[in-house]
């Protein structure tokens, strides 16, 4: 496996140089990618549109965002369940996002559809989500079976996961579809 990222992870940690991991996923080009910048469009207004699914995405996790696309301004912000539901109604409320008012939270199988399986540390295109935490981010998808739990997708490695709706996680918005 040739990986120039893990060469500069290696090297960097050799000369004692700290930077953050947000910035440095680990890819493995043997892989077929799953989610290549081909499968999307830069709308070229902090949104993305995924031409497989039509799912229009912010490209930056709420709190953050950027004028360069590069969502290196303001630090991504963590909510509570509740919390994320709002901040949606909140951010539509108020105008929304690049003249659109109805963001919303992901479903399970819509927010997976993001996770690169080719790079982890985050499993994701960082070329159109830049900046994404490898962190859990919240689905709309509760579990059907407890009340205090909901779906999401834990981009450290791309995984589905099941957290506690009282937990604080992260939170990519969409909108339409297919």
């Amino acid at each position: 496996m040739h990986n120039k990222h893990l060469t500069v992870l290696i090297v960097t940690l050799g000369l004692g140089l700290a930077l953050p991991l947000e910035s440095l996923a680990l890819c493995n080009t043997d892989l077929t990618a799953m989610a290549p910048d081909s499968r999307y469009t830069d709308n070229g207004d902090g949104t993305v549109t995924d031409k497989q699914t039509g799912l229009t995405w912010k490209q930056c996790s709420e709190g953050l965002s950027s004028s360069s696309t590069a969502c290196d301004t303001g630090t991504a912000a963590k909510y509570t369940w509740q919390q994320a539901l709002q901040q949606v109604e909140t951010l539509n409320n108020s105008g929304g996002f690049a003249s659109y008012t109805d963001w919303r939270l992901p479903n399970r199988n819509e927010l997976a559809s993001l996770v690169e399986r080719q790079c982890y540390l985050p499993a994701i295109n960082e070329n159109l989500f830049p900046n994404t935490s490898s962190s859990y981010y919240w689905s709309s998808t509760p579990r059907a079976d407890s009340a205090a739990e909901v779906w999401g997708v834990y981009f450290h490695y791309g995984i589905v996961f099941v957290g506690n709706k009282s937990n604080a996680d992260n939170v990519r918005l969409v909108r339409g579809g297919l």
